[in-house]
């Protein structure tokens, strides 16, 4: 058997390949769009890709099904329950898909989607003792699959938790503890709140450590799995619909544009977006106004598809040399409308010198005497629940989590001064842009975060 775990580290998201090598016959499972690793691999080891498989309709990202398709002639497989645009082969509970001694078993584990399923590998059929399964979103390392998201349409958080309950607790838990389990994703994604860095694992390593695995009623599980969730970033609906949609394949070959400085100013001009990707302290020194600093070094495609409403025209700047890169991981989440990019950042912002302003960061110690001053700022705290009370908060700071943030811009003063913060400088640098995007004047934000504000020993409520 050939077994390949692919992960990207900026979406924490895990795809496979498994293939039988006497037969050759391969099936990927929920890869992402850009599909050539997948495809240049098969190839390498002279396998044909007969199959493609998501768990699930994914919230964030647009998964490869239809690129992978379009290049090998696989048919599309998901859960009985799935209802697509396109054909697919509808996996039942139970249906074993042979690639010669090799084989997949699907196992219906809904709860975080009605139609997730769950794959058992085994490396000969007659195994009894499986070598792993692919859980999809309903069992990660350290965690399970929220069920709160707005991905199933028409279904609530309490019906997809108690199917989720059964599918964890009285399902994925009945399987032998040496099974292998391989998630969808890792730590740092949104589809849970407790995820490893772990990239695979046990059963009987979940059944020991994961605090959803514990036996327990199922009221319970409900409530557990569901409380302190982080506000799921604005595209995950736009993306579990593009998931079900007949939509444009992602052409790798298609590069981006590059822009005049005149292309530029008629396109912002024609209400595109500026998405600039560059380090925010680059970015502080200079930009387009108007522009939504998403650094690329951080989480860039959640946090843009977070920040930026999926249908807008966008105009990138990219670090130097990096431009085909941020098209490729905005195709990711579906954001496809990429007018061009600016070519050489530091030249283009000297052509376009008349449209460029800074940005104001401040200081920890500038902070406070702001504070203590006459006309003191209002301070925005954009980090989630979880790190405000681990870490402790700014006393008075409006807390609005970085998620929430392009959906409660009514709740912020804009005649008062502001200074945003996060945990280490970057998420405010975004949440900044953002204000500054939508017409708020006097923006700043806290250089070095709350860890900063805390070693300046600024008082704090924790």
């Amino acid at each position: 058997m050939f077994f390949a775990q692919y992960y990207l580290d900026c979406l924490s998201q895990a795809s496979y390949m498994i293939a039988d090598e006497a037969t050759g016959r391969a099936v990927v499972v929920d890869p992402r769009r850009d599909v050539s690793e997948y495809l240049a691999d098969a190839e390498a080891r002279g396998f044909t890709v007969v199959g493609v498989i998501n768990t699930h309709f994914h919230a964030d990202f647009v998964a490869g099904h239809l690129e992978v398709a379009a290049e090998t002639g696989a048919w599309i497989g998901y859960g009985r329950r799935a209802e697509t645009e396109y054909p697919i082969r509808a996996l039942a509970d139970g249906e074993v898909v042979s690639l010669g001694d090799v084989t997949l078993e699907i196992m219906e584990t809904p709860g975080h989607t009605p139609e997730s399923i769950s794959v058992l590998v085994r490396e000969r059929r007659e195994d009894t003792v499986p070598y792993g399964v692919l859980t999809g979103d309903a069992l990660f390392i350290g965690d399970v699959g929220r069920p709160d998201l707005l991905a199933s349409v028409g279904v609530t958080a309490e019906e997809l938790g108690a199917m989720l309950h059964d599918s964890v607790q009285n399902r994925l838990m009945a399987l032998p503890d040496e099974v292998r389990v391989f998630p969808a994703h890792g730590a740092g994604s949104a589809c849970g709140k407790n995820l490893s860095t772990e990239r695979q694992s046990t059963i009987g390593e979940q059944r020991a450590t994961n605090y959803a695995c514990a036996p327990m009623p199922q009221e319970d599980f409900v409530a557990l799995v569901t409380a302190g969730q982080s506000a799921a970033p604005g595209y995950f609906v736009y993306d579990a619909v593009l998931n079900r949609s007949e939509r444009p394949l992602f052409d790798p070959a298609a590069a981006p544009r590059p822009l005049t400085a005149e292309d530029a100013t008629a396109l912002r001009a024609s209400g595109a977006v500026v998405v600039d990707a560059r380090d925010p302290q680059e970015f502080a020194a200079g930009h387009l106004r108007g522009s939504v600093n998403v650094p690329a070094d951080g989480r860039f495609a959640e946090q843009a598809g977070t920040v930026l409403p999926a249908d807008a025209e966008l105009l990138v700047v990219a670090p130097q040399n990096r431009e085909e890169e941020i098209v490729t991981r905005l195709a990711r989440i579906g954001f496809d409308r990429v007018a061009g990019y600016l070519r050489s950042p530091g030249d283009a912002l000297a052509a376009l010198a008349g449209e460029v302003a800074p940005a104001s960061r401040l200081t920890a110690a500038q902070v406070r005497a702001a504070l203590a001053g006459d006309n003191p700022p209002v301070v925005v705290d954009v980090r989630n629940c979880g790190e405000r009370g681990e870490h402790g908060f700014i006393d008075g700071a409006l807390h609005i989590a970085l998620g929430e943030l392009p959906r409660r811009l009514d709740e912020i003063p804009r005649d008062r001064p502001l200074v945003l913060h996060c945990a280490g400088g970057l998420r405010s640098s975004i949440a900044a842009s953002l204000l500054r995007h939508h017409g708020f004047a006097d923006v700043s934000d806290i250089l070095g975060g709350y860890a900063a504000w805390d070693l300046s020993k600024a008082p704090a409520a924790a």
